[in-house]
């Protein structure tokens, strides 16, 4: 999607938004892609798999933990 339709739907301005996607394309979840004067991002999928495996990792340690906690709470 193009910034200009990207920042039509937002509370922000379309600089913000430029500034968002450039740290979103920094990150690798975003690719960008120039036509004429336009700049057209589009979600990146390895990047989105990449975030996948990451947040699956902390939340599965997350809840182990608190798991482990909990056990703890219920041994006497």
């Amino acid at each position: 999607m193009a910034v200009g339709k990207l920042a039509a739907g937002l509370t922000v301005t379309r600089p913000a938004v430029s500034q968002h996607l450039k740290v979103l394309k920094d990150a690798g979840l975003v690719a960008e892609q120039t036509e004429g004067t336009r700049h057209v991002y589009r979600l990146d999928p390895r990047g989105v798999r990449l975030m996948q495996t990451y947040l699956d990792r902390f939340w599965n340690r997350a809840l182990a933990a608190f798991a482990a906690a909990a056990n703890e709470e219920d041994t006497p």
